[in-house]
């Protein structure tokens, strides 16, 4: 008798272990295709947000931005970390602005004038200046 309980314990203990060893692998087995197949899905997506936007940006590049706008800024010079001085068209009006950290100056009101189209507006801020006051 003892013998015979000896051989089921060893079968039940056998059984068990391979239903144990079938339940461990089995996940792990089952998982590697689909964490694949998540993480390619993944990458689909973000590449065709990153598409989208790259279109977006080359069709309509002033989409954010207000055509229609009574403010333009004209010129923007920093003279310092926080510190700017800031040329805005408002009419045919051009405020001369001193933008610091927390509040917004005005130095000086100018009449407008034209700038040239082929000179690049950033590296025109002093010739400006120069323009008006001299």
């Amino acid at each position: 008798m003892s013998t015979l309980r000896t051989l089921c314990s060893l079968a039940t203990f056998a059984v068990v272990a391979e239903a144990r060893a079938q339940v461990t692998a089995a996940p792990v087995a089952d998982a590697a295709p689909g964490l694949l197949q998540a993480i390619l899905g993944l990458g689909i997506v973000l590449a065709l947000i990153w598409g989208a936007a790259w279109v977006i940006r080359r069709l309509a590049p002033g989409l954010g931005k207000q055509r229609n706008s009574l403010l333009k800024v004209i010129a923007r010079q920093a003279v310092g970390a926080r510190e700017h001085v800031v040329i805005i068209e408002v009419a045919d009006r051009w405020l001369l602005l001193g933008v610091g950290a927390g509040n917004v100056r005005t130095l000086e009101t100018l009449p407008k004038i034209e700038i040239p189209n082929d000179e690049p507006i950033a590296h025109s801020f002093a010739k400006i200046l120069r323009a008006k006051r001299g």
